[in-house]
């Protein structure tokens, strides 16, 4: 795999020099890239692996939508359409918008068809079933949460419920937590904790630093003891704790950056307990997580509904 610039042929001779501070920071990079893809095994017809490595060595804001198939979510059903190639190769800052051609020719012709100023526009996503246990997909944050719930109260033993227990799928947590402020706005003071079951973003990756926020996927649910929005209880996480281990439930504390939807029920006095499910590359199209951790959330749900 050869990289390929169109540029006349230049020659300069330039006198030695010193290397300044900067030159040198700039030398250790370009060591460190270069390494890296000699090292990389690329035969002609099996270039895989240097692609690859080109893609894990890419900066972060490197669009993965361009020349991508995309949905235009109109009034009349799904357009699809395609996300246009940006041409960023000389944008020293912020690239251009991102745009979406459904194929029309005029805006009447686009508009015809039912797209119009305002819709959302999303790429298509599948759920795909990877080795063991493992899967990946677009959205899981928060549909494993969602899938969590169903599958407790599925298993649920109303007989054995002590208190009252409500179960809440709220809306709109990445606009600003609207659907859980509503909740909490209605409930008030009235429960006692309350459970955000959430995504625990690990930095269980190849690539990540394993200082924060670890929680290995596949080692079951997360205990959030501290995240941007709220601070557990000591005492409720110890609890939380001796929950699982009594249900012989998989249950790891932890950790994390970002917030959880029962941050908005604590300015009512509510102690906010969040669950969660550990989860790779997230809000990426491809996330990846482990059933078991599912299904461990699942248990804890019902393990905390029933006996806590």
């Amino acid at each position: 795999m050869r990289a390929v610039v169109a540029a006349a042929a230049l020659l300069s001779v330039l006198p030695p020099y010193g290397l300044s501070a900067q030159d040198s920071t700039r030398i250790a990079e370009a060591q460190s890239v270069l390494a890296q893809l000699v090292e990389t095994y690329g035969v002609s017809g099996a270039e895989g692996p240097v692609r690859e490595a080109v893609k894990r060595l890419l900066p972060s804001w490197a669009s993965l939508f361009e020349a991508k198939p995309a949905l235009v979510h109109t009034d009349k059903g799904v357009v699809p359409g395609v996300f246009i190639p940006r041409d960023s190769g000389f944008t020293r800052h912020t690239p251009p918008p991102l745009r979406v051609d459904v194929g029309a020719t005029s805006r009447a012709a686009a508009m015809a068809r039912g797209v119009s100023p305002g819709q959302t526009v999303t790429m298509p996503k599948q759920y795909v079933r990877l080795s063991g246990t493992r899967a990946t997909g677009r959205s899981f944050d928060d549909r494993v949460g969602a899938t969590a719930q169903l599958i407790a109260l599925r298993r649920l033993d109303r007989a054995a419920l002590k208190h009252q227990v409500i179960f809440i799928w709220s809306v709109r947590e990445e606009i600003g937590l609207e659907g859980a402020a509503a909740a909490a706005a209605a409930l008030g003071t009235t429960p006692r904790r309350v459970h955000a079951i959430d995504t625990f973003v690990s930095a269980d990756s190849p690539i990540e630093l394993p200082n924060f926020a670890v929680a290995p996927i596949g080692r079951g649910a997360v205990g959030r003891a501290l995240d941007n929005s709220s601070i557990t209880p000591p005492a409720y996480v110890d609890s939380l704790v001796q929950v699982a281990r009594a249900r012989g439930v998989a249950l790891q504390v932890g950790t994390t950056n970002g917030g959880n939807d029962g941050s908005e029920f604590t300015p009512y006095g509510v102690v906010d307990v969040p669950i969660g499910w550990p989860l790779r590359y997230s809000h990426s199209p491809a996330e990846v997580i482990d059933l078991k951790d599912v299904v461990s959330l699942a248990d804890m749900i019902r393990a905390v509904a029933e006996t806590w």
